[in-house]
């Protein structure tokens, strides 16, 4: 029995830290144990100190693994965690019912962790005669800063099966992430890395840069990252000179490099292991190599070997609280229903450094882990709350299925691989996304798209309340919430954000960064409510190109907008902007796509807000913008004068947060 338990839970991944609280579940079908009996169900204990052989059914008699739980509870059943890390991932043995749920929770005041990496040891100095036998493969090796670091005595090797895939080894130094060895070496922090641009002369496949001074053959077959415009790619090195490679294939989408535009960076060449904090992955010989300024005994160094730390992927009517997550998330199905993630811990959701995953166009290179990474809830109604996840190559949070909810959760550090992944992404429909503190990310806080679920009857999203900046750090064309691309959105609200602050990678073009953006004719959605500041593009931006921006309501939303391909005949009707606040860039000719526009306070009216300078967006006593509005029942309702106030905050009415509530 304790072969067969232990044989699964070792299969999937998982990583966790956290506190612990109560879980309850019972055991149906199961041989009686000693645990202690509650109202609802039995329930469990574990703790590091424990043994699996053991009862289980009290504090002193704890399991030693959260799966031997996972392997007993049956629908009412609670599991009770002590504090301490769990090297597991957990696949429970049953589901809950909707009367009496099976739950896993951190102990009251624990600290509990489920860890998706494992420890490497047995850490020699590399020496003179092993550069000899490597630079055999690598002639470039002896003569480079590797080379050079190892007569300093900074290079340590050990004996690791990481896989054969370099592309998602994760390692960690004392709980921090380290780096694959690369130029230019990216720094420490994942969501501003040193940016390298392609010069004068690029082309094509070719990139061009006078920093490129490592000798002719030297970036042969090395891994290239580049990024222009919203699109991040992956490729390889054809061949290279000084002061040039050429790549494979030119970058997708859009076919080409273009000079001081794309960015770009090298990797998988041993040469460039050279800095604190860096490593490098031989999968041939089954060898990590760091640059450690000490003997890395004296830290924890670990390497990523699970994926998850729940798999809840045939599971429903189960809650988890209260636990930590490190190098690992959790994952339900499209079966689940009735699953809650309550106070999850969780960093280093996912990594992954290859984006195009073999496509040949745009494809994965655009959409690379927005379905699959970060903590993903599948099915229908489940919800994660309470939540703090940071540091994910892809996702915060992916919301799948249908009638699923993400609510006051803080999300950082997210998506730095920059593509369509998001702090949240919103798929399937009728989900639900309020109360979110989302903030540094390499694309959009937000990014919803709309697809059906079979068999269900799909119905309006709901975007509300949260506060999002720091976006836009490694991609363009990009928004706080991003929505693409031609859908009818069936009365979708994107309602009562705070969206501000944008932090391009580059100064060099900052084309399209807004609050919201409905971008290539999205349509039938409800925007109104919202304030942005520090947005080229203003709160809200329109782009009717594709299908047209039809039946789009616009409203009381301050801080300016842009409208693009909106005004061809037949363009954009049905579409209403009344009642906004700031700027409204491209209006010239709009009106003959049918879109209609009134009662939006003009731009050279100074609105007299309480504290503009502290962005405080109340209308003060003296604003020309109150008493002005058009009705809009259920949209600007509270007002103290006659008629309703012009922008976010309608006057007299108490002020409205967003943002995480704790």
């Amino acid at each position: 029995m304790l072969t067969k338990w232990w044989s699964r839970s070792r299969r999937g991944p998982w990583s966790v830290g956290a506190v612990l609280a109560s879980l309850s579940v019972v055991a149906a079908a199961v041989p009686a144990t000693a645990a202690s009996q509650t109202g609802d169900g039995r329930t469990y204990y574990v703790a590091p100190s424990g043994r699996d052989a053991a009862d289980g059914g009290t504090a002193r008699t704890p399991f030693r693994h959260i799966q031997r739980c996972a392997d007993v509870m049956g629908p009412g059943d609670t599991c009770v965690i002590a504090s301490g890390t769990y090297d597991e991932t957990v696949v429970p043995a049953r589901s809950g019912t909707a009367e009496r749920p099976i739950s896993y929770r951190a102990a009251e005041g624990a600290q509990v962790t489920l860890n998706g990496t494992t420890p490497l040891r047995g850490w020699s100095k590399v020496t003179g005669n092993d550069v000899t036998r490597i630079a055999r493969s690598d002639p470039y090796a002896a003569d480079s800063p590797f080379g050079e670091a190892v007569k300093a005595g900074r290079i340590y090797s050990t004996r690791a099966d990481l896989g054969p895939d370099v592309t998602t080894v994760q390692v960690f130094t004392d709980r921090k992430m380290d780096v694959e060895a690369q130029w230019p070496h990216p720094g420490s922090d994942l969501l501003a890395p040193t940016l390298r641009y392609a010069g004068a002369g690029s082309a094509d496949a070719t990139i061009v840069d006078a920093g490129l001074t490592r000798p002719a053959g030297y970036w042969d077959g090395a891994r290239a990252l580049t990024g222009y415009w919203y699109i991040s790619g992956t490729g390889k090195v054809k061949s290279s000179a000084v002061g040039s490679v050429t790549l494979d294939v030119p970058p997708p989408c859009v076919h080409k490099v273009v000079p001081e535009e794309t960015r770009y960076a090298l990797s998988g060449k041993i040469g460039e292991l050279a800095r604190p904090g860096t490593w490098f992955y031989d999968p041939t010989a089954k060898r990590l190599y760091v640059y450690s300024e000490d003997d890395p005994g004296r830290h924890t160094i670990e390497a990523k070997s699970r994926t998850l730390a729940f798999d809840l992927t045939g599971t429903s009517h189960t809650t988890v609280a209260g636990i930590g997550l490190f190098a690992s998330t959790i994952r339900t199905g499209a079966s689940s229903t009735g699953v809650t993630l309550d106070g999850i811990t969780g960093k280093y959701l996912s990594h992954y450094t290859d984006i195009t995953q073999g496509a040949t166009d745009c494809g994965t290179t655009v959409t690379r882990g927005v379905a699959d990474t970060g903590i993903v809830l599948d099915g229908t109604h489940n919800k994660i709350v309470n939540s703090d996840l940071s540091f994910s190559a892809g996702n915060g949070i992916a919301l799948r299925g249908q009638n699923n909810t993400a609510t006051d959760n803080v999300i950082h550090d997210v998506d730095y691989m920059g593509t369509y992944a998001a702090g949240i992404a919103v798929q399937g429909n009728s989900q639900t996304v309020t109360h979110n503190t989302i903030s540094r990310v390499g694309r959009s806080g937000i990014n919803l798209q709309w697809n059906t679920v079979d068999g269900l009857t799909p119905g309006p999203d709901r975007i509300a309340y949260n506060d999002i900046s720091g976006y836009a750090r490694l991609s363009l064309d990009v928004a706080a919430i991003y929505t693409c691309c031609s859908a009818w959105m069936m009365g979708s609200s994107l309602d009562h954000n705070v969206l501000h602050d944008p932090e391009p990678a580059t100064t060099l073009t900052t084309f399209g960064i807004s609050g919201i953006y409905a971008d290539n004719g999205q349509s039938d959605l409800v925007i109104a409510n919202n304030v942005g500041w520090g947005n080229r593009e203003g709160t809200v931006m329109l782009n009717g190109l594709g299908t047209g921006s039809h039946d789009n309501g616009v409203y009381n939303n301050t801080g300016g907008m842009t409208l693009f391909y909106v005004k061809e005949p037949g363009q954009s009707t049905g579409t209403k902007i009344y009642n906004n606040v700031g700027t409204i860039r491209g209006l010239d000719g709009a009106t003959d796509g049918g879109l209609v526009l009134s009662s939006n306070l003009p731009a050279e009216v100074d609105p007299l807000f309480v504290d503009a300078a502290q962005h405080d967006y109340r209308l003060s006593d003296q604003s020309p913008a109150r008493n002005r509005g058009i009705a809009l029942p259920g949209i600007n309702d509270g007002a103290t004068d006659p008629a309703p106030s012009l922008g976010a905050y309608q006057y007299g009415a108490p002020k409205w947060t967003a943002g995480a509530r704790r």
